[in-house]
């Protein structure tokens, strides 16, 4: 088996960055991220004042479903927190430390994004169901009209905040807009909402006009159903994020078809991808070259596919290649960590 200097090269070298255009790819992810935090910003901006105006209104009509919808808002409000943090660090440079970026701080505060939800809302809608069942207080509905109407405020403002993070995701093209873990955060949160409040609003008008609390405690019970399933949807995503998740099937097969199109390659041994960050993925192949290239010829192939590579598929910002010979037909000269899934791969 005979190594180059390109098992160890990654694509962060001039050509393949004259292929990307950095320039216009940088500006590209500064607008999108700067819509997103726009997006965010809009919902923290709603949630802490229907949070506020919910947990007034559910203390004074004692409104268990009420309640519910206070704490879902004060869930979201803090998660819209944890969503700037991420996109202010995720875009901090590659360092000695964590040479590949910090693209994955992203999915790291969705994560705890998705842990509040199912805490602060989820937990707490289940308490107020349970409490309103077994507390045996007498019945009243003083300050149920102001419960109701400050249901209906929160409703047009959690409605006005999802419709713009749904532009959003439809001018940064449709499903994939949903590929960013703060906006899909956002219109999970906003739509669970609005969801959320039209349940609140018809438990305690059942329990008004009907006078069983029943009514208003499966409004609490469906609420936080509601917030642990979409906490479990956003953390089960986020922890495939974290653990390290391939690329898209898509992306994988224009890099493995462009590899085995190259007249130099006789044979693709492997191809191994990995999402770093929502645009950062890792590229890893171990490739068989076609015999009498020598060691500089192979540098040069190497350094011209991996510029293509990443002219394909722009996210690929980190290409590995592993490249060996074939020392007669069908047999090989030795076996490569990267293809093997040892320690010490390329």
């Amino acid at each position: 088996m005979t190594r180059t200097p390109a098992d160890t090269e990654t694509t962060n070298d001039r050509e393949g960055a004259v292929l990307q255009g950095p320039g216009t790819r940088a500006e590209s992810k500064a607008q999108a991220d700067h819509r997103t935090r726009i997006t965010v910003l809009v919902a923290l901006g709603a949630n802490l004042v229907i949070a506020a105006a919910k947990t007034i209104g559910g203390l004074v009509a004692g409104s268990p479903a009420l309640l519910s919808e206070a704490a879902h808002s004060v869930a979201d409000s803090l998660n819209e927190v944890f969503l700037l943090a991420a996109l202010r660090r995720s875009r901090r440079p590659a360092d000695s430390r964590h040479p590949f970026g910090y693209g994955k701080e992203r999915f790291f505060w969705s994560l705890l994004a998705a842990v509040g939800i199912f805490v602060m809302g989820g937990c707490f809608s289940f308490y107020q169901a349970v409490h309103a069942l077994t507390a045996g207080s007498a019945e009243s509905y003083d300050g149920y009209v102001v419960g109701i109407a400050v249901l209906g405020v929160a409703l047009l403002s959690e409605g006005a905040s999802l419709l713009r993070a749904l532009h959003q995701v439809r001018g940064q093209g449709g499903v994939d807009g949903l590929r960013d873990p703060a906006l899909r955060t956002v219109v999970a949160e906003d739509g669970t909402a609005v969801l959320g409040v039209t349940l609140a609003i018809a438990g305690m008008a059942l329990h008004m006009v009907t006078g069983q609390v029943i009514w208003e405690a499966s409004a609490s019970f469906a609420i936080g159903a509601l917030l642990v399933y979409v906490a479990y949807w956003l953390g089960r995503d986020a922890r495939e994020q974290l653990i390290g998740v391939a690329a898209d099937p898509e992306p994988s097969r224009r890099i493995r078809s462009l590899l085995e199109a190259q007249p130099e390659i006789d044979s693709v041994e492997a191809l191994l991808t990995m999402r770093l960050g929502l645009d950062s993925t890792l590229v890893a192949a171990r490739v068989d070259i076609v015999p009498g290239l020598d060691s500089e010829e192979v540098e040069e192939v190497a350094v011209r596919i991996k510029g293509s590579i990443a002219h394909v598929v722009p996210e690929a910002d980190q290409i590995f290649l592993d490249v060996t010979d074939r020392t007669g037909p069908g047999e090989r000269a030795g076996e490569s960590p990267a293809a093997t899934g040892e320690r010490g791969g390329a």
